[in-house]
């Protein structure tokens, strides 16, 4: 029987790469660059501090874990690891969750520090794009949707650059009305081959 795995409310089983007894890493609907992955802890709490000292032990060894595979996986130089820890620090799903980035000097054009204004973007939406996720992998039409600005104006989501297992280009120019939700297809063989190239790791 297939354990199903929730981010908040929303049945994410099959976008799950990793797994230990009391965390998950879950590739991105909406990545920000190759390899942008998010851990969470199994038990749906909101904050950092909600969390058991062995809940807390058991995401950052998996932080700590998934980041260095990643790094190895895409030959990244470094990562941007972030958490956004309540509502009033950007939050919008209340269920502690930490983003990993694998991350190359030429990203950006070089200029890194654009990942953090995109970062809060991602994270201001990320409720409505698994909302819009939802709904557009129980559609069958695949067309993009409209969605709406806060400010109520229409905004349509177009297609995303490609952003699989294996892509490594790195100059991305990414904003939030250029991304669509990916196909659960590419998700689930984004999650496959990142959950093969962990058990390799492993060893027998």
């Amino acid at each position: 029987m297939t354990v199903k795995h929730l981010f908040s409310v929303f049945d994410v089983t099959k976008q799950v790469f990793y797994t230990t007894p009391l965390s998950i890493g879950i590739v991105n609907l909406k990545p920000l660059l190759p390899g942008h992955v998010l851990i969470l802890p199994k038990r749906v709490v909101p904050r950092l501090a909600d969390l058991r000292p062995n809940e807390v032990s058991d995401l950052f060894l998996t932080v700590q874990k998934v980041g260095r595979g990643l790094e190895q996986y895409y030959k990244a130089q470094a990562l941007t690891v972030s958490l956004q820890d309540g509502a009033s620090a950007g939050q919008s799903v209340p269920h502690v969750h930490v983003h990993i980035l694998p991350r190359h000097s030429t990203d950006f054009d070089g200029e890194n520090d654009k990942i953090y204004p995109l970062l809060e973007e991602n994270e201001a939406r990320l409720k409505d794009d698994l909302d819009l996720g939802l709904d557009f992998h129980l559609s069958s039409n695949t067309q993009p949707k409209e969605s709406r600005e806060s400010n109520g104006t229409a905004r349509k989501t177009t297609k995303q650059p490609e952003g699989t297992a294996k892509t490594i280009g790195r100059s991305w120019e990414v904003s939030d009305q250029d991304r669509t939700p990916r196909a659960m297809e590419e998700m689930v063989s984004e999650a496959q081959a990142f959950e093969r190239f962990f058990e390799s790791l492993e060893g027998p």
